[in-house]
């Protein structure tokens, strides 16, 4: 439909009372603009648009003044209400599940490197991470382990919108490695002293003017709403966000940026925080009704108001059945005696209700679709044919892979090339020419985080079909051994001659693959899936 012109402003009419001519051109110059070039959604006089108010700021305008109820609603969404639970479960089970694990893939070409002496040098660098990662001497707290700091970071990340990873060294009895990582949480990131915001300084961030780059970071000693507040009070560290010497990041930030120029991240759940809530709201309201309908009560008149019915409902006592009416309870099964000249109106809540499913359905696959997680994923239901299972499958797992390589580039690298920095700097890893050339120290930095698989519908027929992609030409052995199992290939091939080696040595011939037994009719594309072969929610590479 097209705009029409819109009503005619005080200015309009005073020019055509003083002279009609100018007020008649004005007007027709009105209606031209409104037929021609117009968008309806950014018109002001459409009835449907006109009450909607917006404005035009920056990144930071439009989320700083937002960014702390953001926060706490996000996070007690995540404590009480089912969906959001389950959402931030999902994504924290699909991207991290049991952790990253580091494979170290030097550009041996480049280094001038033989087969045998990169993976002896590979095997060394991996046995000192494990050293560093698998205890929890990495954690600044000596909490948590390098695999669950990556949970925590990445669920913080989701609740809160960031979160903030501190690199600094410190010398511990019994741990080679300086370097530890201090997780904090995002409302400890704030201006010293709460000073407002200003040009190069916002939300506790310095950043250059020119270029927008990170500076240093204030961080509070403490949470700002912490009950238990030291002594000596709040106090800020201001931590540079490079190291002068080497270059290295002292402070880690993680968050996904979704405009130009924007310091802070948004929680996860931000699009749907309002309709969460009133989903949690008419789910308890559904469920006290479907209670309350469950509990009926009989209530009887008599001419005392003092009804026996013994064993009749066993629940005389419990429910209150008493001379007074300020006793009366509602409970299962319950019979209640009225005094004369009392009578009650009781109401049908007509529960269950029979709309509620379809309805919630439908809400949650709005919600599913803003957070980029399929309605099937998203509450772990599959019921519908392989086809449809496997496509909610492989959507979500483009969702899941996408926020993996962001936390691996984000997190799980920066922290394993300054481990790596120390691990050559102290002589514990021999790397020659690391600090000569960048291009060499990125040589020897290169690595794969395997994270776990996507799993499967069906075993047999993702299986097949990996083998016809291959076959085809579509796909290779190194990106199908990810996607179904998160492995790598070039590993795997390594593993799989040491092992016919050792097979041959000892005699033994590899065992010749069992014939599967007939299962009858084979199983329909458009079937629902068999319990065993619902979707493992693990991630994967």
């Amino acid at each position: 439909m097209l705009n029409t012109a819109p009503p005619p402003n005080r200015l309009d009419r005073a020019i055509s009372w003083i002279s009609p001519a100018w007020g008649a051109r004005r007007t027709r110059a009105r209606i031209v603009d409104a037929l021609y070039g117009s968008w309806n959604g950014a018109s002001r006089s459409r009835r449907q648009t006109k009450s909607w108010a917006t404005q035009a700021a920056d990144a930071d305008a439009d989320t700083l003044d937002d960014l702390s109820a953001l926060r706490q609603r996000s996070r007690d969404l995540a404590r009480n209400a089912p969906v959001a639970t389950g959402a931030i479960g999902t994504a924290q089970a699909n991207v991290v599940g049991t952790g990253l694990k580091l494979q170290s893939r030097i550009d041996a070409e480049f280094l001038r490197l033989s087969d045998d002496q990169a993976d002896a040098w590979q095997d060394a660098v991996e046995r000192e991470w494990r050293l560093f990662s698998e205890t929890t001497e990495c954690d600044y707290s000596r909490i948590l382990n390098f695999h669950a700091l990556q949970v925590l970071a990445f669920r913080s990340t989701l609740e809160n919108g960031d979160c903030f990873a501190l690199l600094p060294r410190l010398k511990r009895p019994g741990s080679p490695y300086l370097l530890k990582i201090q997780l904090v949480e995002a409302d400890r990131v704030c201006n010293k002293d709460r000073a407002p915001d200003k040009a190069g300084l916002v939300a506790g961030i310095e950043k250059d003017e020119a270029t927008g780059a990170p500076l240093r970071y204030h961080v509070m000693n403490q949470h700002p709403e912490c009950p238990y507040v030291a002594a000596k009070g709040y106090s800020w560290e201001i931590v540079e966000a490079f190291g002068e010497k080497t270059g290295l990041r002292n402070v880690l930030h993680l968050y996904e940026q979704l405009r130009i120029g924007q310091t802070r991240g948004v929680p996860f759940l931000a699009p749907v925080i309002e309709t969460l809530k009133m989903l949690d709201r008419y789910t308890e309201a559904e469920l006290m009704a479907a209670v309350v309908s469950g509990l009926f009560t009989v209530f009887v008149k008599s001419a005392t108001g003092d009804l026996d019915f013994g064993t009749l409902s066993g629940m005389a006592t419990e429910t209150g059945a008493t001379s007074s009416d300020d006793d009366i309870k509602l409970g299962p099964g319950a019979v209640v005696g009225l005094q004369t000249g009392k009578d009650i109106v009781s109401a049908n809540p007509g529960r269950p209700n029979t709309a509620f499913d379809p309805f919630v359905k439908a809400i949650l696959e709005q919600i599913g679709a803003a957070l980029g997680i399929p309605f099937e994923v998203l509450i772990r239901h599959f019921n519908s044919s392989y086809s449809a299972s496997r496509a909610a499958l492989l959507e979500a797992w483009r969702f899941f892979r996408t926020r993996r390589v962001w936390l691996v580039s984000s997190f799980c690298q920066p922290v394993y090339e300054t481990f790596l920095w120390e691990a050559v700097s102290s002589g514990r890893i021999q790397a020659p020419g690391f600090f000569a050339s960048e291009l060499i120290r990125k040589a020897y930095s290169r690595a794969a985080w395997i994270g776990d698989s996507p799993g499967y519908v069906d075993p047999d027929k993702d299986v097949q079909a990996a083998t016809d992609r291959i076959a085809g030409r579509l796909s290779t052995l190194d990106e199908e051994t990810a996607l179904l199992t998160g492995g790598d290939f070039e590993a795997n091939l390594r593993q799989m001659a040491k092992e016919k080696r050792m097979l041959d040595k000892a005699g033994l011939a590899p065992a010749p693959p069992q014939p599967k037994p007939a299962t009858g009719k084979p199983q329909d594309d458009d079937t629902p899936p068999v319990p065993g072969g619902q979707p493992n929610q693990g991630g994967g590479q």
